[in-house]
Parts: structure tokens; C-alpha cells; sequence
């Protein structure tokens, strides 16, 4: 495992905090090992850091006493909702408290005229589109894992619509948070735009918890389309797939989905899911719209792939072929660690220009290739953010300090090409290093917003700032 940076504990604070907590929650509350553990366990190759104890909350007002309790002795606090992050957001670096929201799991209003609904935050994506579906509505964002909604909002999560539906950051338009000192504030009303002071709804999603906790969340949804059409198409490199992929952009054409699939990607999919595509680099695609939108749509980006050497192109508006084609894009990740088993999947999260993705993953392979490394490619191509998952023997300690060598190439080489080191995973503990890399000076002044909001450093610390 890769160490994170250990931070000072308060163990006078936290000894207090933890005989009040158990004395009010009760069974609710739990210090024993393998449930902290569990609290501070993501899909990641970071070294675990549990907590001191768990608390299963079930209300803004229970999440308001453990922050008051908490901040009288200085006791850091940690969110979880489902623990699918893949940065170490959740580890407890000094220690402290883990406040679990998934109990807080309800649907609190949906009103259908304005296309909005308020949830709670351990609502997950499946449970909410699943209460959606009779009134003819769905919430868009799909980062893959069904994650809590307080958790996607809290990274800014993203996923396989992001090319059409935008991010998470575009879907909220409200939430309601309890802050370091216990005070609960709602950043915004449901109102569709607003130049009513700092936009502190953006503040809060993607804070990851190192601000407050957010405790509902109000959502922009969508109509189910009329019509939804999937579509494979093969190429023979990956940089005709990503010229490809600019085309339809540049041409205007609103494709709900776009993925990059690289020819390892494909054979272990056919191999996992039984499918028999060809084993060259592929884009999967979903259209949305009226019946013949769907049809246009699809008639159009076949014309458009014709000309960067698509073949086999296929298309179909069936319900179980496109949920087969989908599910197996969904399960990309288990077919990939089936290339090698027993390794460990380490996800890279880079975002570059479109128009640089091409050579930012023609660079991941070659650099790959270079360090002896399986990297396998995943993207959301539409937008230029794309996955290499390393399949790592974490009992080899060279192999190891070589994947650690291509993530610290990657993230520093999607910047130099004027990307991101974090397309949708968020910073926590891994990215860390990279952001002022990114951002610079912009870093300070995030330093002093958190600084102004909790100036003891209780709120998920150790994360994002260095």
C-alpha cells in the first residue's frame, strides 16, 4: 500500500468525544476495529487510517450534535456515504470521528412541474432513478458505482453523461450543510439562476467534505427521452477513435455518451461480459431524443466515423442490447482485473482538452509499455477524461515504485497539455501533491476560504490542502 501522510492527534479531545458519543447514540455508535476500518476503506492503494469510531447518523439535527460535540474538543470529523471514493477521502489521517449518513437515505420531495426533487444525502443513485421512474423522470449523473448522492455532490462526481448532462456541479441546486461550528445553512433556493450573493452552492460541491457536511441535497432532473439508441464502433487506432470523437463534438452532435474503450479494455470485456467485439480500440455511444432524433442522430456519427476508419459500426434502440452493451462498459473493471488475477486495480482520473487526447493516451500506453506496467484505458471521451487502471502486484515492492513513477507522469503530464490531475475522483489524499502543480496561487486563497469556515481544522482534514 502506498503510505498517506499521518497528521497530529488530539487524544484528550478524542477520549472525551468518544465516552459523550456513546452515551447518546448508543448502538449507533461503534469503535470496534473492523467497522472503523471498514469506515476508512476505499477502492485505493492508499494505506488505511480508521477512524477513532463511527456514527450511524439519521438526521440533520444528529449530525449537528456530533459536530457541536466534536468542535468543543477539537476532534476532527470524517463524511461517509457509501465509501466508493478512490482518493482516501474518507481516512481519518488524526484520527476522530466518521459521521455515516447512509441511514439518512430518504427522497424528501420531488416536484415534477419544475424538474428539481430534494434528497438526503445517503440516498444512492440507483435508489433515487428507481423512485423517479413512474413519474417519468431520471438524475442523469452515473460515475459507475452506485454512490451516495451527499457523496457525488461532496467530489463532484461525474460519470458517462457528463457529455450531454454535465457534471454534478451543473445537476445541484442546493444543499444544506451543517458547518464546523454546527450552524446549518442552505447555499441556494430551487430557482433556476440566482445573483443573490457568492455562489456558495459550487463552494460546497466538490469540498469533499473539508468545509461541512452536507445533509440534503436539491437536484435538476430530467424527462426520460422518448427514444434512446446504443451504438459500438470499432477503429483501428486509438487516435483515429479520438479524432473521431472531435468530429462528432465540433459537429454539434448531441450524443449522450461517448466511451473510449483501448484494445485491452475490449478483449478483456468480450472475455468477462461474452461479447465478440473486435479487438481493436471502441467507442460505445448512447443517443437521446424523439424516435427520429435517435435515428438522425445515430445515421449521422456512422457517416462521421466512416471517415477516421470506423467498421463493424452498430446501433440499436432494444432495451436489452443496449443494457448488455452498457452493463459490460459498467463492468469494465472487474473484466480488467481479470487480465491479471490477484493484482490490485489502481484507477488514474486525468482530464485533457479534447483536442489532446489522443496524444495524452497514445503517452499513457507508450509510458506504460516504457515501465513494464498493464495499463489498460478507459475514457469518457466526449469530454477528454480518461482512466488507465494499473494492474499492480502490491506485493512487489519495485512494481509498486514503478506504478507510483507513471501516476506521478500522468497527472503531470495531463497538466503540461492543459488538463486536469482529477477528472471526476476528486483530490483527498492522492492528489493532493498535484493541485498546486494545477492551480497555483488559486491554492491560497482555497487555504483561506477553509481557514475562515474551520479554523480548528476539524472538518475532514488532510484532504485537498497541503
Amino acid at each position: 500500500m502506498v503510505q498517506a501522510i499521518a497528521l497530529a492527534r488530539n487524544e484528550d479531545g478524542i477520549g472525551a468525544v468518544l465516552g459523550v458519543l456513546k452515551q447518546q447514540f448508543g448502538e449507533r455508535f461503534h469503535t470496534g476495529a473492523s467497522i472503523r476500518e471498514q469506515h476508512a476503506h476505499t477502492t485505493t492503494w492508499i494505506v488505511n487510517q480508521p477512524p477513532d469510531g463511527v456514527v450511524f447518523a439519521q438526521s440533520t439535527a444528529e449530525v449537528v450534535d456530533v459536530v457541536r460535540i466534536c468542535a468543543a474538543h477539537k476532534v476532527p470529523i470524517i463524511p461517509f456515504g457509501t465509501g466508493t471514493s478512490l482518493e482516501g477521502h474518507v481516512n481519518a489521517p488524526a484520527g476522530g470521528i466518521s459521521i455515516d449518513v447512509s441511514q439518512m437515505d430518504k427522497v424528501l420531495e420531488v416536484n415534477a412541474g419544475d424538474l428539481d426533487c430534494r434528497v438526503q444525502p445517503g440516498v444512492t443513485r440507483t435508489a433515487l432513478n428507481t423512485y423517479l421512474r413512474d413519474q417519468g423522470l431520471f438524475f442523469p449523473i452515473d460515475p459507475g458505482a452506485d454512490a451516495s448522492i451527499g457523496g457525488m455532490t461532496a467530489t463532484r462526481a461525474s460519470g458517462t453523461n457528463a457529455v450531454r448532462y454535465g457534471t454534478m456541479k451543473d445537476n445541484v441546486l442546493s444543499v444544506e450543510a451543517v458547518m464546523a461550528n454546527g450552524e446549518v445553512i442552505r447555499t441556494a433556493s430551487r430557482a433556476r439562476k440566482s445573483s443573490a450573493g457568492y455562489d456558495l452552492t459550487r463552494l460546497m460541491v466538490g469540498s469533499e467534505g473539508t468545509l461541512g457536511i452536507i445533509t440534503e441535497v436539491t437536484l435538476r432532473l430530467q424527462g426520460i427521452p422518448e427514444a434512446i439508441s446504443a451504438a459500438s464502433c470499432s477503429f483501428p487506432t486509438v487516435e483515429a477513435a479520438c479524432e473521431a470523437v472531435m468530429a462528432v463534438i465540433q459537429y454539434g452532435l448531441p450524443v449522450a455518451r461517448i466511451e473510449l474503450l483501448d484494445a485491452m479494455v475490449v478483449k478483456a470485456v468480450n472475455s468477462y461480459s461474452k461479447l465478440s467485439l473486435a479487438e481493436t480500440p471502441l467507442l460505445l455511444l448512447e443517443f437521446h431524443g424523439s424516435d427520429a432524433g435517435v435515428v438522425e442522430q445515430a445515421e449521422t456519427f456512422g457517416a462521421l466515423a466512416e471517415e477516421f476508419g470506423g467498421t463493424g459500426y452498430a446501433a440499436t434502440s432494444t432495451a436489452e442490447e443496449r443494457s448488455k452493451l452498457w452493463q459490460a462498459r459498467h463492468d469494465a473493471y472487474w473484466a480488467m482485473l481479470a487480465l491479471r488475477p490477484g493484482a490490485k486495480a489502481v484507477a488514474t482520473d486525468v482530464c485533457v482538452p479534447i483536442s489532446k487526447l489522443a496524444e495524452a493516451v497514445v503517452g499513457a500506453n507508450e509510458k506504460a509499455a516504457e515501465l513494464n506496467l498493464i495499463a489498460p484505458v478507459v475514457g469518457h471521451a466526449g469530454d477528454g477524461n480518461f482512466h488507465a487502471s494499473l494492474l499492480i502486484d502490491m506485493d512487489d515492492a519495485d512494481e509498486v515504485a514503478r506504478a507510483e513513477v507513471f501516476v506521478s507522469w500522468l497527472n503531470d503530464r495531463a497538466i503540461a497539455l492543459g488538463g486536469t490531475c482529477t477528472g471526476e475522483h476528486g483530490i483527498g489524499q492522492g492528489k493532493r501533491p498535484y493541485l498546486v502543480k494545477e492551480l497555483g496561487g488559486a491554492v491560497d486563497v482555497m487555504g483561506a476560504i477553509k481557514r475562515a469556515l474551520d479554523p480548528d481544522n476539524i472538518m475532514n482534514p488532510g484532504k485537498i490542502l497541503p
